[in-house]
Parts: structure tokens; C-alpha cells; sequence
């Protein structure tokens, strides 16, 4: 998955640090968040592929347990690759989320193409799904759901917390 624009608003914010230096900050959606170890805790690797460097997307990446995690890929067919032979899954198993158009090499290629609700309009023309919720706003969670529901595996992450949709 992208990161500016799907995991997070898109909004980037320069605050001084300790030393003075201006730092850059995101603000990640915890829905996202939740929806992302639920994936891990049913056996979904995930990976993101940034066109920027940030130590903040480094942070959340590893709290959530994120498999793959590659920065300053303005081009990102090479990182996508590299994520496909370490996880030695074919492109037809990948899904990728997107917004703009460094995203779209990476989404012409994939199983499952996702753009979020609030992404560049020819980027949401090529995608096999477009989410209801914009990025950084529960984007990441309705596409882990979305896979989640097709592999039947939905109800394994609600049972976790006693939900029965059954009922």
C-alpha cells in the first residue's frame, strides 16, 4: 500500500524538534490501524511502498507488525517486485492501495487494484475497487475487510472479540 494519501489525509505537517530541525509528522487513522492486525493475525503479510522517507511511517509500520517496508520509491515497480519474491506470492495474490499516479504501475499489475474514495480520478477509473471512506480516514481498514470477507476469513477476526453476526 501507498502511505501519503491512503494510510494517511495526504497532509503532511513540519513541526520543530528538540534540536530546532524541522520534523515532519502524519496522523494515522487507528481504524486503519486495527484493521491491519487483524490482517496479520490471520495470516495477511503487508507491505508499504512510499515515495518518501519518513521515520514516522517507520514507527507506526512496526507497531502494526508491517511484513514490508520501503521508502523513497518514487518509482515503485522495483520495491513491488522485491515484496513478491520475498513473499514468493504471484502478482495475481497481491492487492495494492492507491491515490495518485505513482500508484498505478504497481495497481495495472496486481490481483486486486483498490484506490481510496478520495483518490485522483484516472487512478480510481483503472482500480477494481474504490472505498467508501477517503484515505487516511478508514481507507486501509474497508480493503482489509473487503479481501477479508472474500477469503472467508472475517468472521475468524470478529470471533477475537466475541461478535457473532449470526445472531
Amino acid at each position: 500500500m501507498d502511505v501519503d494519501g491512503v494510510l494517511t489525509d495526504g497532509k503532511l505537517y513540519y513541526l520543530p524538534g528538540p534540536d530546532g530541525e524541522m520534523v515532519e509528522t502524519k496522523g494515522f487513522d487507528s481504524h486503519d490501524g486495527v484493521g491491519l492486525r487483524s490482517a496479520h493475525e490471520v495470516g495477511l503479510r503487508t507491505g508499504i511502498i512510499s515515495g518518501r522517507q519518513s521515520p514516522a511511517v517507520v514507527t507506526r509500520a512496526r507497531i502494526l507488525g508491517v511484513t514490508y517496508i520501503y521508502q523513497n520509491c518514487w518509482e515503485k515497480l522495483s520495491a513491488y517486485k522485491q515484496i513478491l519474491t520475498e513473499a514468493e506470492v504471484g502478482e495475481e495474490e497481491a492487492a495494492f492501495i492507491g491515490d495518485d499516479f505513482t500508484d498505478v504501475p504497481v495497481m495495472k499489475r496486481v490481483g486486486l487494484a483498490i484506490a481510496v474514495a478520495n483518490a485522483r480520478e484516472e487512478v480510481k477509473a483503472m482500480a477494481h475497487y474504490v472505498t467508501n471512506s477517503r484515505g487516511g480516514s478508514g481507507a486501509v481498514r474497508e480493503a482489509i475487510e473487503l479481501i477479508l470477507r472474500a477469503q472467508n476469513k472475517w468472521q475468524i477476526v470478529l470471533d477475537r472479540y466475541g461478535i457473532d453476526l449470526s445472531l
